[in-house]
């Protein structure tokens, strides 16, 4: 009895949250037609969306309006990741000793899933860096192999990425094949 009634509150409440979904749909499905979609909206404080960036002919490449825009989405990422280390060093900070000893080494081990985390960050920032000095000195946006532009789409996707796609190509398949 007891296993049955359980079945049926679940039920009830399945039905319950399909018959409130539609009604939480509709406004979900007006509201883009109302609005424009995210990436129309101006992301930053100069006004330029990634759509803009795309749509930008060639002979703009790398103009001052998207070398902005590039400094500060690193800039945000920067902040993001330097806000991450914060926490993390008041959570290591927080550690208690657990009586169970599993429980001690699952703990650890979250921390030391956290610390990995974080050194990757810790590059990353670097890269940051590396890629603000970049802009500051009018590289930024130019593979540092062949002197080509690595590209707006490539850029947005990796923004601290200092190789065009097929300068990366061959220096992957270099490392590959001679494990360098």
């Amino acid at each position: 009895m007891f296993g049955g009634k359980v079945v049926k509150k679940l039920v009830t409440k399945a039905a319950k949250l399909a018959q409130e979904k539609p009604a939480q749909e509709k406004p979900a499905q007006e509201k883009p037609a109302k609005e424009k979609p995210a990436e129309e909206k101006p992301a930053r404080k100069n006004g330029l969306t990634e759509a803009e960036l795309l749509r930008a002919p060639a002979s703009q490449y790398m103009s001052a309006e998207q070398l902005a825009f590039f400094r500060e989405r690193l800039l945000e990422t920067q902040k993001e990741m330097l806000e991450k280390a914060d926490l993390t060093s008041e959570h290591l900070r927080e550690h208690e000793l657990e009586a169970d000893p599993t429980d001690q080494a699952t703990i650890e081990e979250e921390y030391a899933l956290e610390l990995r985390a974080r050194d990757r960050e810790r590059k990353l920032l670097k890269k940051i860096d590396e890629s603000l000095r970049r802009i500051e000195d009018g590289s930024y946006g130019y593979c540092e192999e062949t002197g080509e532009p690595i590209g707006i789409p490539r850029l947005i996707a990796r923004p601290t990425a200092t190789l065009s796609i097929e300068a990366q190509s061959r220096r992957e398949q270099k490392q590959k094949l001679f494990g360098e």
